[in-house]
Formats: C-alpha cells, sequence, structure tokens
C-alpha cells in the first residue's frame, strides 16, 4: 500500500523555529512537490509506503529528511526489519522521493507522524495520521477461520493466533490524537497504564526509559528555597550537537555545583558554565553517548536534577554487501562500509539473527573502523541463502549460491613395466590440494609397510613400491575421498630366464722365444746352459697338451728332460 499526496505551496514564515541541527537563519519554505495525505488508514498485517517528494533545483545543497512519530520520536533510529527507509534521486528533474515503509501493520503503529526537510537556510514540513484497522473479509465464517491462520500460511499451514480472531471482532475508529510529550504522560500515568501507553505511542524500550523515570521521580524535591526555576526533567541532543541546560536561582550571587552522575563536573572546552544574574546554565559541546547520564544542579543543600539523552544518528550503509558464488569449502567474507565507526551492524541468514553464539566454528565477524564483515570459513550447501546487514539507518543484502566442488585430474597415473628388485612409482595430480584419497590394488585398500609407502604433498598423491615382486603385478586405483572419481593403471612385472651356452675358444700355443731364435722354429743354445721352455696354453674348454721329442712322446716329470704343468 503506496500514499503519496501533491503538496501545497506553502508560505514563507520567517518566524518559525530553526530545525536541529540548524542556525537560527532557516525559515520554512515550500520544499515538498509531494507530501503524504492528512489522513491514512492501514489494513493490519500488510505493509505500507508512504511518500514524500522534495524539489532541489533551488537547493544549494543535498536536503535532509527526518521522519518522526508523535512529539520527540525519530523513527530514523528504528529502521530495521519493520521499519525501512528509502531515498531515491532523478538528476533529470532533480526530485528527490523518500520512502518509509512499514512491514505487516500493528495496532501500535497508529498515531500522529511528521516528515521534516531541512536544507541549510530553508525548511519544511508535513504532518499526518495512520490508523490501523483490522482487516476485512467477506463473510462472519471466513473471518473465524482466516483468524486463526498466519497471513503467510497456505490453507493447511500456519499458527493459531487467538489475538488476530479478537482484533477481528472490533473496528479501530480513527482518533486525532495531538502531539503529546511522552515523558510527561509517563511521569503522570498510575503504573497500570504503562504498558498501555507504550503499545499506543511505538515505544519499544520501555523498560529503560522507565528505569530512567523511576531516578527521575526519586531524585526530585517537592520544594525549592534555593531555585526559581528548576531545570527540566530531561533533555534531549543529537550525537555531537551541544545542548545548555538551564535554571534560575533565588540568589544571583550564589555559586552552584553542577554534578554528572553524582560526580562534580570541571569547567572545561567541553563543559562550559556560566552565571548571567540569576541564571545558571551548563553547555555541553559535542555531545556524545557517554555524555547521556543524569545531571544535578546544587546550591548548598539544595539540588534540582536533570536527565539528558544523547540521541545517536542514523548509521547509513556507504558500501552495500555482493553477492556471492563460490563451491563447497571455499571461504566467504560479507563486507559493508557504515557512515560511522563503532556503529552496532546486525547480521542476519535469511529471517535468522547471526550473533557470535550462534555458530562459532562456522562464522566470525570482523570490525576494522567503518568495515564490518560477515565470514563463513567454509561454505556449504546448507549456507545458500540471502544474508543481510541491518544498521539503524540503513540495510543491505547479498545472495550466497553454492555448487559442488568439481575435482579435475591434471596428471594422470601411468601403466609401469618394472623387473624384479626394480623400484615401482605411481604418482597423479589433482586440482585441489586438500583433497585426501586411498590406495587399491585389484579392489584392496593398499596398506603402507617397509617396502611399500603412500605420500601427499599438495595437489600430488604418490604410492612407492620398493624391489618388486612377482607379486605387485596387478591394477592399482587411486580414489579421492568425497568424489566419484577414479584414476587407474597397470602395473606389470616383467620376468627375465637366463639359458646357460658353455665358453667354446679354439686351443693356441704362446711361445715366447724372443732374443733365443735365429730363424723361425730354430733356438740355439750353448753345451751345458739350461733349456727351459715356458709355454701358455688358452682355450675353452681347456686343452690338453702333449710334449714330443721326434716322435717319441715326453711324459716324465723326473730326471734331466721333464714336463711341469700347470693351469695356464
Amino acid at each position: 500500500m503506496i500514499f503519496i499526496c501533491p503538496a501545497e505551496p506553502q508560505p514563507v514564515n520567517d518566524d518559525a523555529p530553526p530545525a536541529d541541527g540548524e542556525s537560527g537563519n532557516t525559515s520554512l519554505s515550500g520544499l515538498f512537490v509531494e507530501k503524504p495525505p492528512e489522513a491514512i488508514v492501514g489494513v493490519a498485517g500488510t505493509d505500507l509506503t508512504i511518500i514524500a517528494k522534495v524539489d532541489s533545483t533551488t537547493l544549494t545543497r543535498k536536503p535532509t529528511m527526518k521522519w518522526l512519530k508523535g512529539k520527540w520520536m525519530d523513527l530514523g533510529s528504528k529502521a530495521g526489519k519493520h521499519m525501512q527507509f528509502k531515498e531515491t534521486y532523478d538528476r533529470n528533474t532533480k526530485i528527490y522521493t523518500y520512502e518509509m515503509k512499514i512491514i505487516k501493520l500493528v495496532a501500535g503503529d497508529s498515531g500522529g507522524f511528521r516528515c521534516e526537510v531541512t536544507a541549510k537556510d530553508k525548511c519544511d514540513s508535513s504532518t499526518f495520521q495512520i490508523s490501523v484497522e483490522a482487516a476485512q473479509q467477506d463473510t462472519q465464517q471466513a473471518d473465524i477461520l482466516s483468524a486463526f491462520k498466519r497471513a503467510d500460511g497456505g490453507e493447511d499451514d500456519g499458527n493459531l493466533d487467538f489475538s488476530a480472531l479478537l482484533k477481528a471482532t472490533k473496528k479501530k475508529k480513527i482518533v486525532e490524537i495531538p502531539e503529546i510529550d511522552v515523558w510527561e504522560l509517563l511521569k503522570n500515568a498510575h503504573p497500570s497504564e504503562y504498558e498501555k501507553i507504550a503499545f499506543e505511542y511505538g515505544i519499544t524500550d520501555l523498560r529503560g526509559m522507565l528505569k530512567r523515570l523511576k531516578k527521575m521521580k526519586v531524585v526530585a524535591p517537592k520544594n525549592s528555597e534555593a531555585f526559581l526555576k528548576r531545570l527540566d526533567s530531561c533533555y534531549s541532543v543529537e550525537k555531537g550537537k551541544k545542548i545548555v541546560l538551564r535554571c534560575e536561582v533565588v540568589d544571583p550571587d550564589v555559586q552552584v555545583k553542577w554534578l554528572k552522575n553524582g560526580q562534580e563536573i570541571k569547567p572545561s572546552a567541553k563543559y562550559i558554565m556560566e552565571c548571567l544574574g540569576n541564571v545558571r546554565t551548563l553547555a555541553i559541546n559535542r555531545a556524545s553517548l557517554a555524555d547521556d547520564a543524569a545531571y544535578e544542579c546544587v546550591v548548598g543543600e539544595d539540588k534540582c536534577f536533570t536527565e539528558v539523552f544523547v540521541k545517536e544518528p542514523p548509521v547509513t550503509i556507504t558500501k552495500l554487501m555482493d553477492d556471492y558464488h563460490v563451491v563447497v569449502g571455499e571461504r566467504v567474507e560479507f563486507e559493508i562500509e557504515v557512515s560511522e565507526e563503532g556503529a552496532h551492524v546486525m547480521w542476519f541468514f535469511e529471517d535468522i539473527e547471526l550473533v557470535k553464539d550462534t555458530d562459532c566454528t562456522k562464522f566470525r565477524f570482523k570490525k576494522d573502523g567503518i568495515k564490518h564483515t560477515l565470514i563463513i570459513l567454509e561454505a556449504t550447501l546448507n549456507d545458500i541463502g540471502m544474508y543481510h546487514a541491518w544498521t539503524n539507518g540503513g540495510h543491505t543484502k547479498g545472495e550466497l549460491e553454492v555448487e559442488e566442488k568439481q575435482l579435475e585430474v591434471l596428471q594422470d597415473i601411468a601403466d609401469l613395466t618394472v623387473r624384479a628388485t626394480d623400484q615401482a612409482l605411481f604418482k597423479c595430480e589433482v586440482s585441489d590440494e586438500k583433497v585426501t584419497g586411498k590406495w587399491f590394488k585389484d579392489g584392496v585398500e593398499v596398506v603402507e609397510s617397509d617396502r611399500i609407502k603412500m605420500t601427499h604433498i599438495g595437489r600430488f598423491h604418490r604410492l612407492l613400491i620398493d624391489n618388486v615382486k612377482p607379486e605387485d603385478a596387478g591394477d592399482y586405483t587411486f580414489i579421492p575421498d568425497g568424489y566419484a572419481l577414479s584414476i587407474s593403471a597397470k602395473l606389470n612385472f616383467l620376468e627375465i630366464k637366463v639359458d646357460y651356452v658353455p665358453r667354446q675358444d679354439p686351443p693356441k700355443i704362446h711361445l715366447d722365444t724372443t732374443g733365443n731364435m735365429v730363424s723361425q722354429n730354430t733356438i740355439i743354445v750353448v753345451a751345458g746352459n739350461k733349456l727351459r721352455l715356458d709355454v701358455e696354453i688358452t682355450g675353452e674348454p681347456a686343452p690338453t697338451c702333449v710334449w714330443t721329442k721326434g716322435d717319441k712322446q715326453i711324459t716324465e716329470s723326473e730326471g734331466r728332460i721333464r714336463v711341469e704343468a700347470r693351469k695356464t
């Protein structure tokens, strides 16, 4: 449901008060070209989108838009799953379009709203009323059945919702609600009315407000002799802005003390104290969240109290989340950047908030200045879906797609043919160095031994067999764990047979007669001298040697003429 309405020109009012954070020279101008209707009726359980448009043709800088509920509640700090804000700019027409979207209206969304736009010395505002009615049904029978079902369920789906049935019997009336100071309302209300007020005015942190309210009620004195005018019951200031606490005393010459959470404040560049006649002021420059506290002005034994609430400006997301497409086991980092350091960022997977205790083995959260990162250590198929990051002023999302990892064989196993006592090495390479696996021989897993070794280094898997034996022959297969893949090769054993053939070499006689021969086959010796003939004989098989003189064989091994036989 979307509501827009053309705006009527606004008269300039030079006496209009300045908007928060602007100088006193700001004047009311007709900046809106389209305003929300004054009265808007929404249906419970449906979404409501409210649109306002601003013409920037006469502006020197970008306008700033605020959405408020009641008198004081800045809705920018409520941005999240229930309230979303969007801003777009048309360069051709120079028109800014601002949207406030309320997801699934509830009765607590009823009330008075205001949108304010400021740009340096110009401002404009528009008020409107939202009323939430129960959903209409065609028949009484349909009313009863539908009230028990969730809006997003099927015919047989959904949890019973008795509150919806009760709401369906009452039709909410449109009531003009004047702007009310909720603090004053709570201070004067009976405790039994607290929840009703919180529900009607959209207060989400009722417990925190009541704690602060209790302090204010306890310490507030009834009568005062030292003060003409006490401090206001509470002050509200935006982070980084200046705020002045003011009271009036009876004695213009009296000295006062200022306390913060019971501790005395010393004058400094941060805290400036002034005395002007009966007026005593404490100025706090550049308010931070540390200045959100209880303050006292003390005169002798008398004192007055106040509470300062520091409103943190909406944190916007300056760098949006990217989509990711990864395979199983890969690391994913969803990174965003926000407008301010130290901002609180909520992470969601679909509609489930991710916190540090969600699954510390899977998710990690990292903060580095304005950068916030959600880390998924090893993605699985269960992580597929939409991831969201929320701040109090922005939202971004990114989709994660995870697919099964495909393993590639970069180097196959080669067949081997080896001889006895040789070494056999099977080696393969796959695309993922983290993948483990097993080796098999003829379908039976290989077991390591002193002779058989298996190694895995990076992407390489090796099987080494030392001193190969005939029984090592067979089909070898490597199967990676977790994949329907196998890599196979064959080991062939080469058996060598040697037939013995006796060596044959014809007999040869080697007679060295150097210096004694005067002619071939003639030896001359001197009578009475000794004659020794050493003759080397070779041949395979070993030849038989016979000595003869003339026709007579010499066989004697003793005597003057004798034969000595040695191996060679």
